[in-house]
């Protein structure tokens, strides 16, 4: 793998050829999750990998090898100028994400980005900040929960209104994360990790409750560090009110023996419910009528069509479609923006003791720019030079 000095001429239109990705990062989820998507697209004519980045030179150079990408770097900035991606996709740590973003976005490449997107409010909107005007660059999250034939039946259902209105709602990431994982350096650490169980592993689940039911409005959380040495929680509750009035529930945990991943929506005429772990299909959801529900609305609603399931590919199709039309993608702006939202608040909730709104958190705020905004207890310590 190689990578020469003189850049290649400008790519032709993209009407007329593959979308240019490179790949930034080599690890689990670059090798497992955002390679695989982008193999089976490039298999289809969509696009084509031209090069991928990582800081450990042999690591990138097998990736290279293994997955048949042409350029291998260890340096961002001569890979953008280099090869001029179209697509930039973000598989490293939540730390480096706002300066590998920025650094794509003004090369004019779009950004597709692991999540958690950026440790903080203020490096989000720093990221937002350098996106174009109209038609991009733009930079999305990754939130494949969202993604799919089951969660696009019932986000439709529940925006016509076929369920009623949304009365009731529980949202559950409770998974199991022993001593072992929190021994490597990084993890449970505020300056790496980015947060705990709210942050790192829940954000799926509540992304995808605010994609179904809309904005919200207020949140009251509780956070706990009850088995591990860490910086950040280990358990969160919290109780959330929607725009709409609906009441959710939300618990984070990684201490659960029994994990499983599940959202549950009761409606009006039905209640609908999904229950996985790492990713659903359709056989995951279970929609329950009310008493007077007819058959043949039931059979309208358990209509999923074609089983697609949540992927990473599922979402990049959608992604590499608004790219094409120069159209702003799902889970950037505004909208890739609300998950971190709530979790920054859930955060200054269960650290302050206080009801936290929607839209309260701004510049001036400890939270804005820390997840966990210097609270005592919570904060990381501060070791003092020597005298």
């Amino acid at each position: 793998m190689s990578s020469s000095h003189i850049p290649p001429p400008r790519p032709a239109p993209l009407a007329d050829r593959p979308v240019r990705v490179a790949v930034i990062g080599t690890g689990a989820i670059a090798r497992g999750s955002h390679l695989p998507a982008l193999r089976q697209l490039a298999a289809e004519g969509g696009t084509e990998v031209v090069a991928a980045v990582d800081i450990d030179a042999a690591a990138v150079e097998a990736f290279c090898a293994e997955g048949g990408v042409p350029h291998a770097y260890t340096d961002l900035e001569r890979m953008l100028a280099e090869r001029r991606p179209d697509l930039v996709t973000v598989c490293t740590p939540p730390t480096l994400h706002r300066e590998q973003s920025v650094a794509a976005l003004r090369a004019g490449a779009w950004v597709w980005c692991e999540k958690p997107p950026v440790p903080t409010l203020a490096e989000y909107d720093a990221v937002q900040a350098e996106e174009g005007a109209e038609s991009g660059p733009y930079s999305s999250i990754v939130f494949q929960h969202r993604f799919g034939s089951g969660a696009r039946q019932v986000r439709r259902l529940l925006a016509e209104g076929a369920l009623g209105r949304p009365l009731v709602a529980h949202c559950q990431t409770t998974w199991y994360r022993d001593t072992a994982y929190y021994a490597v350096p990084w993890r449970g650490r505020w300056g790496t990790e980015g947060g705990g169980p709210a942050m790192g592993h829940g954000i799926h689940q509540m992304d995808l409750l605010l994609d179904l039911l809309g904005p919200w409005s207020e949140v009251r959380a509780m956070a706990g560090r009850l088995v591990h040495d860490v910086e950040t929680e280990d358990v969160s509750t919290a109780l959330l009110r929607f725009d709409g009035g609906t009441l959710a529930t939300v618990v984070n945990s990684v201490l659960s023996p029994d994990e499983v991943s599940r959202i549950r929506i009761d409606c009006e005429r039905a209640t609908v419910e999904l229950t996985h772990l790492y990713g659903h299909s359709n056989a995951d959801w279970r929609i329950t009528p009310a008493p007077g529900v007819t058959a043949d609305e039931v059979a309208v609603w358990r209509d999923f069509g074609p089983d697609e399931p949540s992927s990473h590919l599922a979402q990049l199709r959608e992604l590499l479609a608004a790219l094409r039309a120069g159209t702003r993608p799902r889970g950037s702006g505004a909208d890739g923006r609300t998950s971190l939202e709530l979790v920054t608040s859930l955060y200054k909730s269960a650290f302050t003791g206080a009801t936290v709104r929607r839209g309260e958190i701004g510049p001036g705020d400890p939270y804005y720019t820390a997840l966990h905004g210097g609270a005592p207890g919570w904060a990381p310590a501060v070791v003092e030079a020597a005298v």
